[in-house]
């Protein structure tokens, strides 16, 4: 996003070599490097990149993280209400940047099901069980297809997975896939499942809003920041009766999905790389003319 004017170097810890400004993403993560920074050049740019977890777990509990917040020059959030999520005391530091990705053409869709997709590694941070209940709910609507692709980070939820596809034939699990092919079953289904407890900005769902896939998500900060207050495809966290309600309402009903795609159109330009481009090099461009 930087490179066409700035020498970008991306590493995984600061190692002391000098440079003119420091972005660093995670603030617990990256809380040695911040702070080593701080310490040894304290009057050049320190931005801090906010993900889910500092948001929505960290900050409060963590001290690394909260000392990141405190030495950063600007916080760089990833939806349009993180900075309310913010402790008082940050929030004028903090500038809302959306991460984009391209637009791919919306693809046709069978009329004879629908087909839902959850894109999401099988850990406890994105619910996959929400979804797996999902699934066992709608057993007596085999015209309800439901994906899913995403790692066995958790060795029990992925055992769960595989029983649950054994048992329900309208549930795949496939797995980790390449990027490129994540991208084309996204385009592929009629709604993209995102049931998540905690995000900060989720990138897939940008990839469903840029590529004409509408999407189901449970009501948490994060989605809601992407998605509007006023997205009418919400379900609550952990909801499983919710969310087999609303994929039974977008099967049963074709002006549902109309509307979410509706909704979810208005809100891709967010999404646009030029748009993050322009953010990310004004907020450089004027924590560095600040500096000097």
């Amino acid at each position: 996003m930087l490179g066409a004017h700035y020498r970008i170097e991306v590493v995984d810890r600061w190692d002391g070599t000098p440079a003119d400004a420091l972005i660093a993403l995670h603030a617990r993560r990256s809380a040695d490097s911040v702070a080593r920074w701080s310490e040894a050049l304290p009057q050049r740019p320190l931005a801090v990149v906010l993900t889910g977890t500092d948001l929505y777990r960290d900050i409060g509990h963590d001290i690394d993280a909260e000392r990141s917040l405190r030495l950063a020059d600007r916080l760089i959030v990833l939806h349009e209400g993180a900075i309310a999520d913010l402790p008082a005391a940050f929030r004028a530091k903090a500038v809302v940047c959306f991460q984009s990705t391209t637009t791919r053409a919306a693809l046709p869709k069978p009329r004879r099901h629908l087909r839902a997709l959850m894109v999401g590694h099988l850990r406890a941070e994105k619910a996959p069980q929400t979804y797996f209940d999902a699934v066992r709910r709608l057993a007596g609507r085999p015209d309800i297809l439901l994906d899913h692709i995403g790692a066995a980070l958790d060795p029990a939820l992925g055992r769960e997975a595989r029983a649950l596809q054994d048992d329900h034939p309208a549930y795949r699990w496939l797995g980790a896939r390449p990027h490129a092919q994540t991208r084309r079953r996204i385009q592929a289904a009629h709604v993209l499942v995102h049931p998540s407890w905690m995000e900060g900005g989720a990138h897939v769902v940008m990839e469903a809003v840029r590529g004409g896939t509408p999407v189901l998500a449970s009501r948490v900060a994060g989605n809601v920041g992407m998605l509007g207050a006023d997205y009418a495809g919400y379900f609550e966290p952990g909801d499983a009766r919710g969310l087999a309600t609303l994929l039974e309402g977008c099967r049963d009903d074709p002006a549902i999905l109309d509307r979410l795609g509706a909704q979810c159109a208005l809100r891709a330009p967010l999404f646009d790389p030029a748009r993050e481009r322009a953010t990310l090099s004004a907020l450089l461009a004027a924590m560095l003319e600040t500096a000097a």
